[in-house]
């Protein structure tokens, strides 16, 4: 979710230029400042150092960055998240979620680059989509019921992960809660087995859009040029 569009190797593309190491390395601080510094009772934070794990990102640099978002350096952060809402090409409705130590520099870029792409325009989205909190994980025990989790962990509704989401020999879901309680059932989820892939607030799409190869590639250029702007941390697509 929120993802879906990215074309294949987008990502390692991204990387080597030094892209993501920046965002994830950004979203230590802000996990941080937030939650805490430890992983282990901040769930944002523990799923932000592992993706960042996994992205060789150096040791040192995620101590750092965990540090100074907790406040324990003389540094500050000064990272607010800001949200920019409109179309995508073909009226695919669009949220971008920007981290920015600046929005008088990012609100005219990302105005730019809506007005760049081809029938892309700002507009309010908020109709488009649901503010919910999201924690997708994985259990390896197969006939583990998440819907009687979803319902002990205090979520609003559960779904099935995509298949290539899952390890071999373990299920995936999808937890959707209040906002409010997103700790608390990532945290219940935590302590009953499940390994927390994501636990994050989210834009959720209430009725995505259905497109052809055509105008899908329209509309994944469009926000492959938002997502590579440095202050881009996310985008919420309501496309299938």
């Amino acid at each position: 979710m929120g993802a879906q569009w990215k074309q294949a190797g987008r990502e390692a593309n991204a990387q080597k230029k030094g892209q993501v190491v920046g965002k994830l390395v950004r979203e230590i601080m802000v996990a941080a400042k937030l939650g805490g510094a430890d992983p282990d009772t901040n769930p944002r934070l523990h799923v932000a150092v592992d993706k960042a794990k996994k992205a060789s990102v150096y040791r040192d640099t995620i101590d750092r960055a965990i540090k100074k978002g907790a406040g324990l350096l003389d540094e500050k952060v000064e990272y607010e998240t800001v949200c920019y809402e409109g179309f995508a090409p073909h009226k695919v409705p669009v949220i971008v979620e920007c981290l920015t130590d600046n929005r008088n520099r990012t609100a005219p870029d990302i105005r730019r680059l809506f007005q760049a792409g081809q029938l892309g325009q700002p507009g309010s989205m908020s109709f488009f989509f649901d503010h919910l909190g999201v924690v997708e994980a994985t259990h390896p025990g197969t006939s583990r019921d998440a819907e009687s989790d979803a319902i002990e962990a205090g979520a609003q509704n559960v779904e099935a992960l995509e298949p290539e989401e899952i390890p071999e020999g373990s299920q995936g879901a999808r937890f959707l809660t209040e906002i409010k309680d997103l700790s608390t059932v990532s945290t219940w989820l935590k302590k009953a087995g499940w390994n927390i892939n994501a636990s994050e607030i989210r834009y959720v799409a209430k009725n995505p859009v259905e497109l052809g190869e055509t105008d899908r590639a329209h509309v994944a250029a469009f926000l492959n040029a938002l997502d590579d702007h440095e202050d881009v941390h996310r985008v919420y697509v309501g496309m299938k």
